[in-house]
């Protein structure tokens, strides 16, 4: 059963442990290594759920990247190719309890019993098969997209460098994930947008902070062959300095920090507006300045929903349910991110709101998303216009709403108040 995987062949009475790490080694020797996955932790690290194991290509070497995932932090490890295989081999039964290895050509799953007798199990793919075809194209573009091989990182304490080699630091686990999930929200954006044909992209990144969105949406436009102009706006001028020297260290070209505030901001040309974690009214004024300016891409994660809370009364029938304060901040919340989702849809924006990553990695994951709508799309929801001001009014009569700032904007802006 198994001649055509191993070589030399196993001797008949090998058992399935053993089986196992023969055909690790063989498709790692022969090139048809995709992934394992050991799972089922037994008697190790207190938290740890599973590792994962991929090739990874380190100055033009093969080594194996390990991927330990626990509750709360992920650890990453590159080992050349002799000390992972052992490593592996040790975990195998002693740590973990169940192994699925992925080839081009196969699937191999290795169990232990309760009482620590080894299985073995082996399936063929179909020609065309997934496994044939390497590693899932998306999480091929997950590692193409953004590399922690870019020297800025560390510039950023994002990485460091262990034995020669940049590394995730450990406790920015999470931040990498957050990046990497604002970067594939971005480029299905983009993909759908007026910029999906666009040589040049100008990007707005309001509070830009330490830059970690920043430096990752100039990095990540470049490397798609685009002309990347990326502005980081932020008030801290510690902040603009740390990256701007970044920035000009490594002679990333079309990317600059400035000092400023989202109220009094202005710039002549914006294709896509990002503010993240704007305070209260601040994410109503980052969404007026990118309608303002035209802007085919507007990605908001609002924080501090203070204006409309003190407004809000409560209707009769949700008494009951928002007696509550903590019923009553999170009804605001939605209220508020509704009320500006309907004034995007009636300037003639696709909007989404949706939680873009995980409560565990941050309580302020909500975003809202919008894309101009063109040609026929446009048109359709200008004629919507009537309907979905009219809705915006409803839900403000329902909770006794005087005010909403960004719709004061709109209003007091002649360019767009013709949409009212």
């Amino acid at each position: 059963m198994f001649t055509d995987l191993i070589s030399p062949p196993p001797a008949a009475g090998a058992d399935a442990l053993e089986r196992f790490r023969r055909l690790l080694h063989t498709a790692w020797v022969d090139g048809s290594f995709v992934r394992l996955l050991l799972s089922r932790p037994v008697g190790g690290e207190p938290g740890l759920e599973r590792v994962t194991v991929r090739e990874l290509l380190l100055r033009g070497e093969r080594h194996l990247s390990f991927l330990w995932r626990h509750a709360t932090r992920d650890v990453t490890k590159n080992l050349p190719p002799d000390e992972a295989l052992a490593r592996i081999a040790a975990l195998l039964g002693a740590e973990f309890q169940h192994a699925h290895l992925q080839t081009r050509t196969h699937e191999i799953q290795l169990s232990f019993s309760r009482k620590g007798k080894p299985s073995l199990r082996v399936g063929k793919l179909p020609p065309g098969g997934a496994a044939e075809a390497g590693p899932p194209a998306h999480d091929k573009a997950k590692h193409r997209d953004l590399s922690l091989q870019s020297p800025f990182w560390t510039d950023l304490g994002l990485t460091h460098a262990v034995k020669g080699e940049l590394q995730l630091v450990p406790a920015m686990a999470r931040k990498w994930k957050q990046i990497n999930r604002f970067i594939e929200v971005l480029g299905a954006a983009l993909k759908g947008s007026p910029l999906a044909d666009s040589a040049e992209v100008h990007v707005t990144d309001f509070g830009s902070g330490k830059g970690y969105l920043t430096f990752a949406m100039h990095d990540w436009l470049t490397r798609l062959g685009r002309g990347a102009q990326v502005t980081g706006v932020e008030l801290r001028q510690d902040m603009v300095r740390l990256c701007g020297e970044a920035a000009a260290r490594h002679g990333l070209a079309g990317l600059r920090f400035e000092q400023g505030d989202v109220r009094q901001y202005t710039t002549a040309r914006l294709d896509v507006m990002i503010a993240l974690h704007a305070c209260d009214t601040a994410t109503d004024h980052a969404i007026h300045l990118g309608l303002r300016a035209g802007a085919s891409i507007i990605m908001c994660s609002p924080c501090c929903h203070k204006q409309i809370r003190p407004q809000m009364q409560t209707p009769p029938l949700l008494r009951p349910l928002l007696q509550h304060g903590i019923h009553l901040g999170q009804e605001a919340e939605m209220v508020t991110d509704s009320l500006r989702a309907l004034l995007l849809e009636a300037q003639g924006y696709e909007t989404q709101v949706f939680e873009f990553v995980a409560l565990e990695h941050t309580s302020k994951n909500k975003m809202i998303l919008a894309v101009k709508k063109t040609g026929a799309a446009l048109a359709a929801a200008r004629q919507r216009r009537p309907e979905l001001l009219a809705q915006l009014d409803q839900v403000k009569h329902f909770y006794g709403i005087r005010e909403q700032c960004l719709e004061t904007l709109i209003q007091q802006d002649p360019a767009l108040a013709q949409a009212r």
